[in-house]
């Protein structure tokens, strides 16, 4: 396989679906750039080797311990002053509630996860509906809540959104969708023999955001601040509180990152040079996964990690351009393994000034409940259903 036969079967894709690839933000010349490691490696060219190439270059430092700053502590005085201040953002519609759900659970049989019952006949997506009703009335007005899904959950949200009933400022936007190639480079076609699809990653949500219009309307009616969070995280809810620590720390992002416990792996804060769009080189602290650090680099010296919940200042995300990095992911596809190419979110904190907030991951205050499969659904359920309650979904 080479770069002239890749063309030639882009060529050859069906209208219907190049129209829906075009409108999801493909980028054919992307994929042929990303494809050239691939007919390298199967020339047998060594210097191709994917763990090399995703590892940062340069000096990584661990962060120091006033770069990582607990979250506001409920029942202290600096706890009601903050809030006070996030309160009155919400109040003024400053902050809309992006939520990710464009996941098709593989581990839970592949439902639409945001479909998924969480507890006592709540599914994930009536619980942000409720949410987000709890916030509105609190606010006096309609808080925003848009999610992001993906050419596989986009019409079962809907159609759900619409049994709901759900309010005009609940908004979809759907994120970027792929084609996977083989470990060849060559279009993997899927056993319908047609080219196999599939969502690029949390990276979209920046780029598909933009594309959706929900962002610039947002911006010029006044709004400053959107709260970014996984579907299946019901930790991750809208807390004035810490939407006034994020305010006041100035930056562009800020980042929950959840206290490690045995086992936890994920993206970790550090500094290191990040280049940007323009090719320029700034040292920023920023999330890291540990596929990417050096080797020798102790990333269990570092004691938190990302939780992919982010607050970022909405005109930031309007205008700032991301250098993104696409990683190489090899993916199980019935019998077959195919090869798609993904982005991660936290590379905002590469391209943005970062702030990173300590948050606690236990009891109804927790704000990281992950869900990856219906294993951990049943050891979490109880503190999900504890969380809910707390915050005005039930």
């Amino acid at each position: 396989m080479n770069e002239t036969q890749l063309r030639a079967d882009l060529a050859k894709v069906a209208p219907a679906l190049r129209a829906r690839l075009d409108a999801a933000g493909f980028d054919a010349e992307r994929l042929v750039s990303l494809a050239a490691p691939l007919w390298a490696r199967a020339r047998g060219d060594a210097t191709t080797d994917r763990d090399e190439r995703n590892r940062v270059r340069g000096v990584v430092e661990a962060p120091r311990e006033q770069d990582v700053r607990d979250a506001p502590v409920a029942g202290t005085a600096e706890h009601e002053r903050l809030a006070g201040v996030g309160l009155a953002a919400i109040r003024r519609g400053e902050l809309a509630l992006c939520v990710m759900a464009g996941g098709m659970a593989t581990r839970m049989g592949g439902v639409v996860k945001a479909l998924v019952e969480a507890f006592d006949g709540h599914t994930f997506l009536e619980l942000r509906l409720r949410e987000n009703a709890s916030w509105s009335g609190r606010a006096g007005q309609p808080v925003p809540l848009w999610l992001m899904t993906s050419d596989a959950t986009e019409a079962p949200i809907r159609d759900a959104l619409a049994k709901a009933g759900a309010p005009a400022h609940v908004a979809t936007f759907t994120q970027d969708l792929g084609l996977r190639l083989t470990r060849e480079g060559a279009i993997f076609f899927d056993e319908e023999g047609h080219p196999s699809t599939y969502a690029p990653g949390h990276g979209d949500l920046p780029d598909a955001l933009r594309r959706s219009g929900l962002l610039s309307t947002f911006v010029a009616a006044g709004g400053k601040h959107v709260w970014i969070a996984n579907l299946d995280n019901l930790g991750a809810t809208i807390d004035a509180a810490l939407l006034g620590h994020f305010i006041e720390t100035g930056a562009d992002v800020m980042v929950e990152a959840a206290p490690k416990v045995a086992g936890d792996k994920g993206g970790i804060p550090v500094w290191a040079d990040a280049q940007d769009a323009e090719g320029h080189v700034t040292r920023r602290l920023q999330v890291l996964e540990e596929f990417r650090l050096p080797k020798g680099f102790d990333a269990a010296a570092v004691r938190v990690f990302n939780t992919n919940t982010f607050l970022v200042r909405a005109d930031a995300a309007l205008r700032t351009k991301v250098r993104w990095n696409w990683f190489e992911v090899e993916k199980k596809v019935g019998e077959r393994t195919a090869v798609q190419f993904e982005r991660l979110l936290q590379e905002l904190t590469a391209a943005m000034p970062a702030a990173y907030a300590r948050v606690p991951r236990d009891g109804a205050v927790a704000r990281f409940l992950p869900v990856k499969d219906y294993d951990e659904l049943a050891k979490r359920r109880d503190d999900i259903r504890a969380v809910a309650a707390a915050r005005g979904m039930l």
